[in-house]
């Protein structure tokens, strides 16, 4: 890829409600995974691998762990003189009570100027808030194969999940001829990942031609899209083979967080050739006392385990005391299940302490339980 000929835009504003507490004082894009990461590692790491040099971080709620752990571009290696990772928050309004983006096509149109700054040909919009390794560098070859205006990745989902999503209709040769957002009665199962490699200059025209329109969403699926297939552009449908996970509830970060657990899994957080960049961490190695117990478990650096673990994965500096059991469980970072405690299909958040003798969560449960707030042990 030549020196930005394409720059990267993550959209990493989102309120991510539907995570709960996990997200009521951090934005979703800093939410831990996997032992050491952030979701938002994920996204700048393909950035990173795939030779993207210029990256805009767009930030809005609760962004002030994220503002501050973006701003380290040196933890992706993208502070080299020709390359950088930039916090873009929403701009000040005169006539409005907050400042906000008002959608997602509003947060890259309030930074047309940053993306002027670089000129670049193409445009790479991704979604800060998924789970899942890409090189970019191979969409974009597609793109300009095949002299596409915008060019969409999809992923293969069961039929019966397709409604969830931004659906695409493509003809036989993979063009876009129609999209549908979360539709009723899906016609296909390529869903939108929210990834869109766009011909900067047509975008530019469109975003600035919506920046102007009051009966506009601002939003790229409900507007940007229809509106360069209404114009006769056109739009391809990238296929993405491989892992990828949009965890935006509890159950889906859980089961995220335990495909890990699969030595087979497409993930892959050991992969040399394709590493997983983030924060340098100075954690202690793992312990395992004498009369701890561990079946299938992904235990990161700093854990102390004492007790009984199966089927979980355990974050940096978690603990499992003496006579403790923590099954088909996740532990974020600093988690401690004390004494004789018992956690069963639950998400511990960072830094919860439970209790000893305490019982949290069932194994019978078809949900998994988000313990957020310390629960008290048995007197």
């Amino acid at each position: 890829m030549n020196q930005n000929e394409m720059l990267a835009m993550i959209l990493a504003g989102g309120r991510g409600s539907r995570l709960k507490d996990l997200t009521y004082k951090v934005a979703k894009p800093a939410v831990s995974f996997g032992g050491k990461y952030r979701i938002i590692d994920f996204p700048l790491s393909n950035c990173a691998n795939s030779g993207i040099d210029i990256v805009g971080v767009l930030t809005q709620y609760e962004s002030v762990l994220l503002n501050s752990y973006v701003a380290a571009s040196r933890h992706w290696g993208l502070d080299t003189k020709n390359s950088g990772v930039f916090v873009l928050p929403p701009r000040e309004k005169a006539d409005a009570d907050l400042d906000v983006y008002r959608g997602t096509a509003d947060a890259i149109s309030q930074n047309i100027d940053f993306i002027d700054n670089y000129n670049p040909e193409y445009l790479l919009i991704l979604s800060g808030d998924h789970i899942y390794k890409m090189n970019y560098d191979k969409m974009l070859r597609y793109h300009k194969e095949t002299k596409s205006d915008a060019t969409i990745a999809v992923i293969p989902v069961p039929m019966k999940e397709a409604s969830r999503f931004g659906i695409m209709n493509t003809n036989e040769n993979g063009e876009i001829v129609e999209f549908e957002e979360k539709p009723e009665h899906p016609k296909s199962n390529l869903a939108s990942m929210g990834i869109y490699i766009f011909t900067w200059k047509v975008l530019r025209k469109l975003l600035v031609a919506d920046m102007k329109d009051p009966d506009s969403h601002h939003d790229f699926g409900k507007d940007i899209i229809p509106t360069l297939l209404a114009n006769g552009k056109k739009l391809m449908a990238y296929t993405f083979e491989g892992y990828w996970k949009d965890v935006g509830t509890v159950d889906s970060l859980w089961e995220a967080n335990m495909d890990l657990l699969n030595k087979n899994n497409e993930l892959n957080l050991s992969d040399s050739s394709w590493k997983i960049y983030t924060e340098d961490g100075s954690e202690l190695p793992q312990y395992v006392g004498p009369d701890a117990e561990i079946d299938t478990a992904y235990i990161s650096q700093g854990s102390v385990i004492d007790g009984s673990v199966t089927r979980s994965v355990l974050f940096t500096g978690t603990s499992v005391g003496k006579g403790a059991k923590v099954s088909d469980t996740v532990l974020m970072p600093d988690a401690q299940v004390e004494e004789g405690a018992v956690v069963n299909r639950a998400l511990v958040t960072n830094g919860v302490k439970i209790g000893k003798g305490a019982v949290v969560g069932s194994p019978d449960s078809e949900s998994i339980l988000l313990v957020a707030k310390n629960v008290k042990g048995v007197e």
